[in-house]
């Protein structure tokens, strides 16, 4: 059953832009494996953004307040066994969703200049 549900959306040219005009940003949105993820890809933005609506879908989901470090939230690409994509806690994050014994699922899209997510936390 789900505790809870959240969904982001937001325009891809946003976060394109956003990296341009303060490339730290990037390190204080994104893990690594992300970073890695993105540029692997033809349009790292778009990848980016899908990643950031997901992060954002995931803190509604699980109720939580601003403030939550985003990086704490790690979209991880699907494999050839479950091409789905995951979500890895870390941190306050990890702890907060791990003391209400939930685990959260989340279904990624981009097209063209918009990307997406819908985030589900359910009891574990």
């Amino acid at each position: 059953m789900a505790d809870g549900v959240g969904m982001d959306l937001i325009e891809v040219a946003r976060i394109e832009r956003a990296l341009d005009r303060h490339p730290r940003l990037a390190d204080r949105l994104f893990t690594e494996g992300e970073l890695q993820y993105a540029a692997s890809k033809g349009r790292p933005g778009r990848h980016l953004a899908a990643r950031f609506a997901a992060k954002e879908a995931v803190v509604k989901a699980l109720r939580l307040g601003p403030g939550t470090s985003l990086r704490e939230i790690e979209v991880v690409a699907g494999d050839e066994r479950d091409p789905a994509p995951q979500i890895r806690l870390s941190g306050r994050v990890r702890d907060q969703a791990d003391s209400r014994g939930l685990s959260v699922q989340v279904s990624l899209t981009h097209a063209r200049e918009m990307a997406g997510a819908v985030a589900i936390a359910e009891s574990a």
